[in-house]
Protein backbone atom coordinates (compact mmCIF):
# COMPACT_ATOMS: atom_id res chain seq x y z
CA UNK A 1 0.00 0.00 0.00
CA UNK A 2 1.28 4.38 0.04
CA UNK A 3 3.06 4.01 2.68
CA UNK A 4 4.41 0.32 3.66
CA UNK A 5 8.05 1.51 1.83
CA UNK A 6 8.22 4.16 4.46
CA UNK A 7 7.20 2.48 7.32
CA UNK A 8 9.78 -0.65 6.12
CA UNK A 9 12.94 -0.19 8.49
CA UNK A 10 14.80 -3.98 7.54
CA UNK A 11 14.80 -3.09 4.33
CA UNK A 12 17.00 -0.04 4.41
CA UNK A 13 19.65 -1.75 7.41
CA UNK A 14 22.49 -3.72 6.47
CA UNK A 15 22.79 -7.00 8.15
CA UNK A 16 19.28 -6.63 9.57
CA UNK A 17 18.64 -10.36 9.76
CA UNK A 18 21.40 -10.70 11.50
CA UNK A 19 20.13 -8.38 14.56
CA UNK A 20 17.32 -10.64 16.09
CA UNK A 21 19.21 -14.08 16.81
CA UNK A 22 21.91 -11.35 18.49
CA UNK A 23 19.10 -9.77 20.41
CA UNK A 24 17.93 -13.46 21.58
CA UNK A 25 21.68 -15.07 22.07
CA UNK A 26 22.67 -11.78 24.60
CA UNK A 27 19.36 -11.82 26.17
CA UNK A 28 19.51 -15.12 27.11
CA UNK A 29 23.17 -15.13 28.70
CA UNK A 30 22.15 -12.15 30.67
CA UNK A 31 19.03 -13.74 32.26
CA UNK A 32 21.72 -16.37 33.14
CA UNK A 33 24.40 -14.32 34.71
CA UNK A 34 21.86 -12.93 37.19
CA UNK A 35 20.70 -16.34 38.92
CA UNK A 36 18.21 -15.63 41.69
CA UNK A 37 18.28 -12.06 40.78
CA UNK A 38 16.19 -12.35 37.14
CA UNK A 39 12.57 -13.22 38.57
CA UNK A 40 10.72 -14.76 35.03
CA UNK A 41 7.30 -15.26 34.21
CA UNK A 42 5.27 -13.00 36.42
CA UNK A 43 1.96 -13.04 35.70
CA UNK A 44 -0.19 -9.90 35.34
CA UNK A 45 -3.24 -11.57 33.82
CA UNK A 46 -4.54 -14.62 33.00
CA UNK A 47 -3.16 -14.69 29.23
CA UNK A 48 0.10 -17.14 28.52
CA UNK A 49 1.58 -14.04 27.11
CA UNK A 50 0.43 -11.63 30.10
CA UNK A 51 3.78 -12.40 31.87
CA UNK A 52 6.77 -9.79 32.60
CA UNK A 53 10.34 -10.29 33.39
CA UNK A 54 11.81 -8.96 36.70
CA UNK A 55 15.61 -8.46 36.86
CA UNK A 56 16.49 -6.91 40.58
CA UNK A 57 19.69 -4.47 41.22
CA UNK A 58 22.42 -5.87 44.13
CA UNK A 59 20.69 -4.32 47.21
CA UNK A 60 17.61 -2.53 47.16
CA UNK A 61 16.08 -1.30 44.31
CA UNK A 62 15.98 2.98 43.50
CA UNK A 63 12.74 2.34 42.24
CA UNK A 64 11.03 0.70 39.15
CA UNK A 65 11.72 0.71 35.14
CA UNK A 66 9.75 -1.06 32.72
CA UNK A 67 10.98 -1.31 28.98
CA UNK A 68 8.33 -1.94 26.63
CA UNK A 69 9.36 -4.00 23.54
CA UNK A 70 8.29 -3.01 19.54
CA UNK A 71 7.80 -5.06 16.72
CA UNK A 72 4.60 -2.95 15.12
CA UNK A 73 2.85 -4.95 17.90
CA UNK A 74 2.89 -7.80 15.65
CA UNK A 75 6.20 -9.76 16.62
CA UNK A 76 8.41 -10.69 19.24
CA UNK A 77 8.51 -10.94 23.62
CA UNK A 78 9.74 -10.38 26.33
CA UNK A 79 12.61 -12.90 26.33
CA UNK A 80 14.42 -11.16 22.93
CA UNK A 81 15.08 -8.02 25.62
CA UNK A 82 16.53 -8.98 28.48
CA UNK A 83 19.67 -7.68 28.00
CA UNK A 84 18.95 -4.28 27.82
CA UNK A 85 18.32 -3.59 31.13
CA UNK A 86 21.81 -3.90 32.10
CA UNK A 87 22.30 -0.20 32.23
CA UNK A 88 19.48 0.65 34.39
CA UNK A 89 20.25 -2.60 36.32
CA UNK A 90 23.65 -1.66 37.14
CA UNK A 91 22.44 2.14 38.18
CA UNK A 92 20.42 0.81 40.80
CA UNK A 93 16.85 0.34 39.62
CA UNK A 94 15.16 -2.70 39.48
CA UNK A 95 13.69 -3.38 35.56
CA UNK A 96 10.32 -5.32 34.12
CA UNK A 97 10.25 -6.00 30.82
CA UNK A 98 6.90 -7.10 29.90
CA UNK A 99 4.92 -9.62 26.64
CA UNK A 100 1.73 -8.47 25.48
CA UNK A 101 -0.45 -10.34 23.16
CA UNK A 102 -0.01 -9.35 19.22
CA UNK A 103 -2.23 -8.42 16.34
CA UNK A 104 -4.30 -9.72 14.56
CA UNK A 105 -5.42 -11.98 17.86
CA UNK A 106 -6.29 -8.19 19.55
CA UNK A 107 -6.24 -4.85 18.78
CA UNK A 108 -3.41 -2.11 19.42
CA UNK A 109 -6.34 -0.79 21.85
CA UNK A 110 -6.50 -4.22 23.83
CA UNK A 111 -2.23 -3.70 24.02
CA UNK A 112 -2.49 -0.79 25.63
CA UNK A 113 -4.77 -1.90 28.28
CA UNK A 114 -2.00 -5.07 28.83
CA UNK A 115 0.71 -3.04 29.16
CA UNK A 116 -1.08 -0.77 31.69
CA UNK A 117 -2.09 -4.27 33.90
CA UNK A 118 1.71 -5.17 33.62
CA UNK A 119 2.86 -1.81 34.77
CA UNK A 120 0.47 -1.45 37.53
CA UNK A 121 1.48 -5.44 38.82
CA UNK A 122 5.02 -4.55 38.74
CA UNK A 123 4.61 -1.37 40.46
CA UNK A 124 3.32 -3.62 43.38
CA UNK A 125 6.59 -5.42 42.96
CA UNK A 126 8.74 -2.37 43.32
CA UNK A 127 8.23 0.83 45.37
CA UNK A 128 9.61 4.20 44.72
CA UNK A 129 9.64 6.17 41.16
CA UNK A 130 8.51 4.47 38.20
CA UNK A 131 10.30 5.02 34.82
CA UNK A 132 9.48 3.89 31.37
CA UNK A 133 11.02 3.72 27.78
CA UNK A 134 9.78 1.75 25.20
CA UNK A 135 11.20 1.10 21.97
CA UNK A 136 8.94 1.89 17.89
CA UNK A 137 5.59 0.36 18.94
CA UNK A 138 6.82 0.25 22.64
CA UNK A 139 7.49 3.99 22.15
CA UNK A 140 3.60 4.25 21.56
CA UNK A 141 2.81 2.05 24.23
CA UNK A 142 4.52 3.70 27.14
CA UNK A 143 3.64 7.15 26.11
CA UNK A 144 0.12 5.74 26.61
CA UNK A 145 0.91 5.08 30.00
CA UNK A 146 0.67 8.94 30.35
CA UNK A 147 -3.15 9.14 29.64
CA UNK A 148 -4.55 9.57 32.89
CA UNK A 149 -7.48 6.84 31.89
CA UNK A 150 -5.22 4.70 30.99
CA UNK A 151 -3.54 4.03 34.56
CA UNK A 152 -4.59 4.64 37.60
CA UNK A 153 -3.49 7.45 39.47
CA UNK A 154 -1.85 5.99 42.62
CA UNK A 155 0.64 4.27 39.68
CA UNK A 156 0.75 7.24 37.03
CA UNK A 157 1.52 10.01 39.95
CA UNK A 158 4.52 7.69 40.30
CA UNK A 159 5.90 7.71 37.16
CA UNK A 160 8.62 9.80 36.73
CA UNK A 161 9.98 9.88 33.22
CA UNK A 162 8.91 8.34 29.90
CA UNK A 163 11.13 8.32 27.41
CA UNK A 164 9.60 6.94 24.06
CA UNK A 165 12.70 5.55 21.81
CA UNK A 166 11.75 6.08 17.75
CA UNK A 167 8.25 6.24 18.62
CA UNK A 168 5.33 5.83 16.60
CA UNK A 169 3.20 8.46 18.12
CA UNK A 170 0.66 8.79 15.54
CA UNK A 171 -1.10 5.77 14.05
CA UNK A 172 -3.31 7.44 11.45
CA UNK A 173 -1.04 6.94 8.61
CA UNK A 174 -0.48 3.05 9.66
CA UNK A 175 -4.34 3.27 8.01
CA UNK A 176 -1.99 3.63 5.09
CA UNK A 177 -0.34 0.17 4.96
CA UNK A 178 -0.56 -3.05 4.47
CA UNK A 179 -0.02 -3.78 8.20
CA UNK A 180 -3.52 -2.51 8.91
CA UNK A 181 -4.94 -5.45 7.05
CA UNK A 182 -4.00 -7.14 11.32
CA UNK A 183 -4.47 -4.25 12.85
CA UNK A 184 -7.74 -3.49 11.98
CA UNK A 185 -7.82 -0.21 12.62
CA UNK A 186 -10.65 2.80 11.89
CA UNK A 187 -9.95 5.90 11.43
CA UNK A 188 -11.44 6.39 15.29
CA UNK A 189 -9.29 3.64 16.86
CA UNK A 190 -6.60 5.49 15.29
CA UNK A 191 -7.16 8.90 16.79
CA UNK A 192 -8.12 7.27 19.88
CA UNK A 193 -4.35 5.28 20.18
CA UNK A 194 -2.46 8.28 18.88
CA UNK A 195 -0.31 9.82 21.58
CA UNK A 196 -0.41 12.91 19.64
CA UNK A 197 -3.85 13.30 20.44
CA UNK A 198 -3.79 12.90 24.18
CA UNK A 199 -4.19 15.40 26.28
CA UNK A 200 -5.33 14.44 30.03
CA UNK A 201 -1.39 13.46 30.90
CA UNK A 202 0.44 12.83 34.08
CA UNK A 203 2.96 15.47 34.48
CA UNK A 204 5.99 12.72 33.93
CA UNK A 205 9.29 14.33 32.18
CA UNK A 206 9.08 13.26 28.91
CA UNK A 207 12.25 13.04 26.29
CA UNK A 208 11.61 11.26 22.67
CA UNK A 209 14.73 9.49 21.31
CA UNK A 210 15.21 8.77 17.74
CA UNK A 211 18.31 7.46 15.57
CA UNK A 212 19.42 10.14 13.17
CA UNK A 213 19.74 7.31 10.69
CA UNK A 214 16.20 6.58 11.10
CA UNK A 215 13.14 6.87 8.31
CA UNK A 216 12.20 9.67 7.42
CA UNK A 217 8.53 8.20 8.56
CA UNK A 218 10.23 7.93 11.94
CA UNK A 219 11.93 11.42 12.58
CA UNK A 220 8.46 12.55 11.49
CA UNK A 221 6.71 10.55 14.04
CA UNK A 222 9.62 11.66 16.80
CA UNK A 223 8.92 15.14 15.85
CA UNK A 224 5.49 14.59 15.76
CA UNK A 225 5.54 13.81 19.51
CA UNK A 226 7.73 16.69 20.92
CA UNK A 227 5.53 19.13 19.09
CA UNK A 228 2.30 17.81 20.59
CA UNK A 229 4.16 17.29 24.30
CA UNK A 230 6.42 19.92 23.77
CA UNK A 231 8.45 17.04 25.05
CA UNK A 232 12.49 17.33 24.62
CA UNK A 233 14.03 15.99 21.62
CA UNK A 234 17.10 13.53 21.59
CA UNK A 235 18.88 12.68 17.86
CA UNK A 236 21.36 10.09 17.94
CA UNK A 237 23.22 10.34 14.96
CA UNK A 238 24.63 7.64 12.79
CA UNK A 239 22.37 5.22 14.94
CA UNK A 240 19.20 3.44 13.00
CA UNK A 241 16.66 1.78 13.83
CA UNK A 242 17.27 -1.21 14.97
CA UNK A 243 20.66 -0.22 16.91
CA UNK A 244 19.36 2.92 18.47
CA UNK A 245 18.30 0.92 21.76
CA UNK A 246 22.02 -0.75 22.56
CA UNK A 247 22.87 2.04 24.58
CA UNK A 248 20.13 0.85 27.26
CA UNK A 249 22.95 -2.10 27.66
CA UNK A 250 25.50 0.84 28.80
CA UNK A 251 24.78 1.98 32.56
CA UNK A 252 27.09 4.99 31.25
CA UNK A 253 25.23 5.69 28.04
CA UNK A 254 23.40 9.50 27.25
CA UNK A 255 20.33 7.40 26.81
CA UNK A 256 20.37 5.35 30.56
CA UNK A 257 20.95 8.45 32.03
CA UNK A 258 18.47 10.56 30.46
CA UNK A 259 15.53 7.45 31.94
CA UNK A 260 17.42 6.76 34.93
CA UNK A 261 18.11 10.76 35.95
Amino acid sequence: MELDDAYANGAYIEGAADYPPRWVASAEDFRNSLHDRARLDIPYGEGTRHKFDLFLPEGEPVGLFVFVHGGYWLAFDKSTWSHLARGALERGWAVAMPSYDLCPAVRIADITQQVAQAVVVAAGEVSGPIVLAGHSAGGHLVARMLDKSVLPEAVGSRIRTVVPISPLSDLRPLLRTSMNEKFKMTPEDAKAESPVEMKNRYPAEVTVWVGGAERPAFLDQAIWLVEAWDADHVIAFEKHHFNVIEPLADHESDLVAVITG
